[in-house]
């Protein structure tokens, strides 16, 4: 019998694949196992739960648990697999409504003090949550991150102590408001690639990626130019579209 399961998120590259987090708590010898190919950060995630329910004076059932990730033929990497782990062991010791729980996907890290630590990947997690129609609990640190993904619940929370308060009514987290980064003023104009005298070779090659929207690679010695070069790129290249930068801040994230 699974007593609950929470979405996460396993990454390829960019892409953010859904993921169960199946918890069962059942008779038996004491323990904690973690299944479904994970790595060795995932795996670690039984100690981090541990100590972090210990830090709020809460211990874990005597009893067999058993934490399973499925699709269990995909690899299971990073940490950010300790909050949803936590979030399903709490909901299966009937601690969190699994109701309310169950309608958001979560990841995040988690210090040994219960603190939510930053990881990578909350902005393609955002998009695909926004996809399955889920709202998003991540580190309150990434809640700005997390809103860019779509019009979507977003729970940032700076401990796991303020999400168990909040599900159970005990504290209320406030929603994260976007707030638009300040544009780069039009006197401050990018580098200019008139600037740079000579290097035909080098300059003709920037023209073509540019026109092209082909890839480059700079080669040379210390001092040859290249990043002289590089930084006057984006004076050549169009603006973003919404969904370019979309994607190059996914790679970021």
């Amino acid at each position: 019998m699974i007593n609950s399961r929470i979405r996460s998120f396993a990454f390829a590259g960019i892409e953010a694949r859904p993921v169960w987090v199946e918890v069962q708590i059942s008779s038996g010898l004491p323990a904690f196992l973690v299944v479904g190919l994970p790595d060795k950060a995932v795996a670690e995630a039984r100690e981090r739960v541990r100590a972090s329910l210990t830090s709020m004076g809460m211990a874990l059932p005597a009893k067999r648990i058993v934490i399973n990730l499925v699709p269990a033929d995909i690899p299971k990497e990073g940490s950010h697999f300790d909050l949803p782990i936590a979030l399903a062991l709490l909901c299966a010791m009937e601690v969190l409504p699994y109701e309310e729980v169950a309608r958001f996907a979560a990841l995040g890290e988690l210090s040994l003090d219960g603190r939510l630590n930053p990881v990578a990947g909350v902005l393609s997690a955002s998009i695909e949550a926004s996809a399955l129609s889920l709202g998003l609990i991540c580190p309150a640190m990434q809640a700005q991150e997390a809103l860019c993904g779509g019009d979507i619940a977003i729970l940032g929370a700076p401990t796991l102590l303020a999400l168990i308060n909040h599900f159970t009514g005990l504290q209320t987290l406030t929603p994260p408001v976007f707030s638009e980064m300040e544009p780069v003023p039009a006197d401050q104009p990018l580098p200019d690639l008139s600037e740079i005298k000579g290097m035909e070779t080098g300059r003709r090659a920037l023209e073509i990626a540019a026109a092209g929207g082909h890839s480059i690679l700079l080669s040379g010695p210390p001092g040859a130019g290249k990043s002289m070069l590089a930084a006057r790129l984006p004076s050549l290249l169009p603006d973003l579209t919404q969904r370019e930068s979309l994607d190059v801040s996914r790679i970021y994230s």
